[in-house]
């Protein structure tokens, strides 16, 4: 079925109901109706649960790219001032050196709640962001470069990446990627586990929010997160099977170090695990969020169905395990449609839900333990993202539009990147409104 296709000022496409993507085969539906619905069940409920010992700490990992001003394209040899100029700032928190010289990492601070989560990932945002910029560099937050080529990428010379390539050979040398790895300690061991298996079914909706890598050396993909394609290259990635205890997870662990597969737990690749240095469950399916303030959003939806799951397994009350398979189903699901996927869930009539029945759901199911965080905001703005779209949707949706008004291929890409580099640097300075 073909259908009419309009495209706002600022870029945001609507479309009408059923209409498809003419690269992408996308099922369309408009923002007004997916506002709508959500804004019609999607309420804040009453009654804050206030159990004490639900207490979680947060910390962020963030993948950045850093670009040429001039060009946009990826710088493969940045200047080193760069780094240095960034350990002499950090302050509380890490920044370091990845696998491509052409990236950089942020790890905040232990944050204790979102708001000071928020403010730790402003700070890790601004030292890039101020240091790059006085060494000749731009900071991009996406999981994908849109036009850069890995050819003219180069590897930071450290024993532990050079031993990662020679293991995985060109699986690492494309691997031209960056996510965001969300940690949250609470609990002891064997909860964290029970936790952690628990939120794989809420892995698929946590992607779709997050995904920033449509584009791949100059293409449209067809995805919103093309990044999980490269991450599930490589062996022991994906979904986690289902745990029940830290013993049953040290077992398999045990067993892969007996084979020698790996070292120890650092090298299981999982969208979400138990944490090798940390006493923290590691959310790894995400994508980096393009603004910072998305990325608060998805720490605020993992932080309360945390604790939400955290009540439930004291109560003995965590629901069965879905199939793996219909996870694995859903992720993909997410991983090419983003904020306009339906997701499967074969207890309900018609046997999926889309994505802003599913979010408003969800926002009323943990309405206490959002307001017991301290984010119940935080958590609404998951609406927000899917009425206008992640980073992806914005950067398919400038692209688009540059090709109508005329602009090359090349040159809408560049524009792409000059959004989101725009976008990188939002509310770094100010409080956000």
């Amino acid at each position: 079925m073909s259908g009419r296709s309009r495209t706002t000022p600022s870029g945001r496409s609507t479309r009408t109901a059923g209409s498809r993507s003419p690269t992408t085969d996308e099922p369309f539906r408009p923002a007004w109706r997916r506002a709508c619905r959500i804004a019609r069940t999607g309420r804040i409920v009453n009654g804050a649960d206030n159990t004490d010992g639900l207490a979680i700490t947060l910390g962020v990992e963030e993948e950045f790219f850093l670009v040429d001003p001039e060009s946009r394209d990826l710088l493969a040899d940045p200047d080193p001032a760069i780094f240095r100029t960034c350990e002499e700032n950090r302050g509380p928190h890490k920044i370091v050196r990845e696998l491509m010289r052409a990236q950089i990492e942020t790890n905040t601070r232990v944050c204790r709640s979102i708001a000071e989560l928020r403010d730790a990932l402003r700070e890790t945002r601004r030292i890039v962001v101020d240091a790059a910029g006085r060494h000749g560099a731009a900071v991009l937050a996406a999981s994908t470069h849109p036009f850069a080529s890995w050819r003219a990428q180069a590897h930071t010379p450290q024993d532990r990446y050079e031993r990662f390539t020679m293991s995985y050979q060109d699986i690492v040398r494309r691997f031209m990627v960056g996510g965001m790895h969300i940690h949250a300690g609470f609990g002891d061991a064997d909860s964290r586990i029970r936790v952690m298996t628990a939120l794989r079914r809420y892995l698929p909706f946590l992607h779709a929010l997050s995904g920033s890598s449509p584009f791949n050396a100059g293409r449209e993909t067809g995805f919103k997160s093309w990044r999980l394609t490269v991450v599930g290259s490589l062996p022991r990635s994906g979904l986690p099977g289902p745990l029940s205890s830290r013993a049953e997870y040290d077992r398999l662990v045990a067993e892969y170090r007996k084979m020698k597969f790996v070292e120890n737990g650092s090298e299981l690749w999982w969208d979400i695990r138990p944490s090798h240095a940390y006493p923290t469950v590691e959310l790894r399916i995400c994508d980096i969020c393009t603004r910072l303030e998305d990325a608060v959003t998805i720490a605020a939806l993992y932080a309360s169905l945390i604790r939400r799951l955290m009540r439930l397994d004291r109560e003995g009350a965590l629901r069965p395990e879905p199939l793996t398979e219909i996870v694995a189903e859903n992720r993909w699901i997410a991983q090419r449609y983003g904020v306009l996927a339906f997701l499967g869930d074969p207890a309900r009539a018609g046997g999926r839900i889309d994505i802003d029945d599913y979010a408003a759901e969800l926002i009323e199911a943990i309405a206490p333990d959002a307001r017991a965080l301290g984010c119940e905001a935080e958590v609404g703005r998951s609406v927000r993202i899917i009425r206008e779209g992640a980073g992806a949707d914005r950067q398919i949706d400038l692209y688009r539009l540059r090709l109508l008004e005329g602009d090359g291929e090349a040159e809408a890409l560049r524009r792409v990147v000059d959004q989101a580099l725009a976008e990188t640097r939002e509310g770094i300075e100010d409080t956000p409104g």
